[in-house]
């Protein structure tokens, strides 16, 4: 959630008169994320979040807004998005593709314990099952031909032994991906990235999912690998915290009980998980947009948790 496309007042009040939600009180943009211009957006009738997707097309949009709108009517916490008077949910501001979602109450849990996990776990596993009756198909766009295609262009950038490790897992997850146990996973739409970060609560109540915006059909079992190596990891070293992944790990299967591929798989998808996001880092890193507000997150990080995932295999 950065500032790549600057939105005026009177842009803003002409999108709220659109959408009937009142006169405008506020408008400020949001800091943080790099992919989209996300602002918040005050008017008489309460707190939204206007996006612009900055990367994402019109012809993409649709499979996001519509996921968000199945998940909200199933009782899943997520964002509804907001429709116009002829019912449409995408909207055009500054010339690019944008929409208006309800602000979520509470505030991200930066420091999780064992409770906050239990309650990403079970909620997540809630989600998966309700997003199996969601008919519209698009793939994980961030998922494995899109690791082929983007290592290639950043291992100029990168030291001699990130460059040998970035090689052999990116060949051991094409292997990984090719066998018969990774084709019996269960599919269904995943949120993809959800972070610390992207997650409401309060207290210990967790009041909801958001930022779908890399959402795509891919395994529940990825899904919830990248959860685990956020949620359920030392930030500072990359090392497993067996306590909270534990939490997260019996709170998923009290709702959905792993399979038995997803057992055998679970150590390679959360070296999988690592893997995407060290290369997406790195991307953002040595090659980032012009942005306000823009902070492009530590790469190196996401090389922690990987090495520190093949060294040390968690199984469920």
């Amino acid at each position: 959630m950065a500032v790549f496309t600057e939105v005026s007042n009177e842009e803003a009040r002409e999108l709220l008169r659109r959408l009937q939600l009142g006169e405008l009180v506020a408008l400020r943009g949001i800091e943080g994320g790099i992919e989209n211009t996300n602002y918040f957006l005050t008017s008489e009738q309460g707190e939204f979040v206007l996006t612009l997707f900055e990367r994402l097309t019109a012809e993409q949009l649709p499979f996001y807004l519509f996921l968000m709108k199945h998940l909200a009517h199933g009782g899943i916490p997520v964002p509804d998005p907001r429709a116009d008077k002829n019912g449409d949910i995408l909207h055009t501001v500054c010339g690019k593709p944008a929409a208006v979602v309800n602000k979520l109450r509470g505030k991200s849990q930066l420091a999780p314990q064992g409770a906050h996990c239990a309650a990403v776990g079970g909620m997540l596993a809630r989600m998966h099952l309700v997003g199996r009756s969601f008919d519209r198909q698009q793939p994980n766009l961030r998922g494995l031909p899109w690791w082929n295609e983007t290592v290639p262009v950043v291992l100029p950038h990168i030291g001699e032994s990130a460059s040998a490790l970035l090689r052999s897992e990116l060949a051991y997850q094409n292997h990984v991906a090719a066998g018969a146990a990774y084709a019996a996973l269960p599919r269904g739409p995943v949120h993809a990235d959800l972070f610390r970060d992207n997650v409401m609560f309060e207290g210990e109540e967790l009041t909801g999912f958001f930022d779908f915006y890399f959402a795509g059909v891919d395994t529940w079992l990825f899904d919830l690998a990248v959860c685990l190596n956020d949620w359920c990891i030392d930030l500072s070293t990359g090392a497993h915290d067996a306590e909270r992944a534990t939490r997260m790990l019996e709170a998923y299967q009290a709702v959905r009980p792993l399979t038995a591929p997803e057992r055998e798989l679970l150590p390679a998808m959360l070296r999988a998980g690592a893997l995407r996001f060290w290369i997406s880092r790195l991307w953002d890193f040595y090659l980032p947009r012009e942005a306000s507000m823009l902070k492009p997150h530590d790469p190196t990080h996401f090389e922690r948790v990987l090495r520190s995932r093949i060294a040390q295999p968690v199984h469920a």
